[in-house]
């Protein structure tokens, strides 16, 4: 079977950090992508580079060298008419919903910034496409008057995903996106996620620190380690038998914090 065609790749891209003796290599040479409708998790210890990898994915950061790819074709953020591509066919969620929004705007104003942007709708149909995404999230449409501080920390990284939806996406990054909500709320947005694959075929790159999150979201996982990426392949095989006593070390890790 011919592999999937990538609609997102990282083709050797290396991150470089301060300079001479005091550098640091944050991402090491790292080739990685994901197929339409797929979700990649990356996986690591806090410093693995793997935040430092998502942001390159998007344009957020330029790799020092190496190239990002968006179906098959390689991308500079640097330049206009790449990073609205980027942005039409890619978005980021971020880890601290509540850092990421503007607390002087309504989230109604937050979600309509994109469809200014990216797309031709007007007034009227960007009005209707926030109540369409604040409803695709389990939100009502009336929040859109609010401002992001009514918001408990679950609702807020719900329209954080909205947000990224906004412009009908084919891919998401989805930086650490629970890791500072409870464990119920997790579950709940998890939830999420799952359904918006499932209805909107949406690749993602799901990165964490948490094996169980990856497991239940994720077919492939890529695991880093000081900028590279030591072990990749589908999840449960990776799971249930590592190749790399690192991997190992990770997994007995998440298995004794779940003791």
């Amino acid at each position: 079977m011919a592999a999937p065609e990538l609609v997102l790749e990282a083709r050797e891209v290396m991150r470089t950090f301060g300079s001479g003796a005091a550098a640091l290599v944050a991402v090491d040479r790292v080739t990685l992508g994901v197929a339409a409708g797929e979700a990649l998790g990356i996986v690591g210890e806090s410093g693995s580079g793997k935040s430092t990898l998502a942001r390159m994915l998007v344009g957020l950061s330029a790799p020092d060298s190496g190239s990002v790819a968006l179906d098959g074709e390689a991308v500079d953020a640097r330049r206009r008419v790449h990073r609205r591509r980027l942005l039409t066919r890619v978005q980021f969620v971020f880890q601290d919903p509540a850092s990421a929004f503007n607390p002087r705007r309504t989230v109604g104003q937050a979600l309509e910034a994109p469809l200014i942007g990216l797309t031709t709708l007007n007034a009227a149909q960007r009005r209707d496409r926030v109540a369409e995404l604040l409803t695709m999230v389990g939100l009502r449409p009336d929040h859109a008057a609010r401002h992001p501080h009514a918001f408990s920390g679950g609702q807020l990284q719900r329209v954080g995903v909205a947000r990224a939806l906004a412009a009908a996406p084919a891919i998401l990054v989805l930086d650490e996106p629970v890791s500072a909500l409870d464990v119920s709320v997790q579950a709940q947005v998890l939830a999420l996620l799952r359904c918006l694959r499932t209805d909107a075929n949406i690749a993602m790159v799901f990165v964490s620190h948490d094996l169980a999150v990856v497991e239940s979201l994720c077919d492939r996982i890529a695991v880093m380690r000081r900028g590279r990426v030591v072990e990749e392949g589908a999840c449960r095989d990776v799971l249930a038998a590592p190749r790399e006593d690192y991997t190992r070390s990770l997994i007995a890790a998440a298995r004794f914090e779940a003791a």
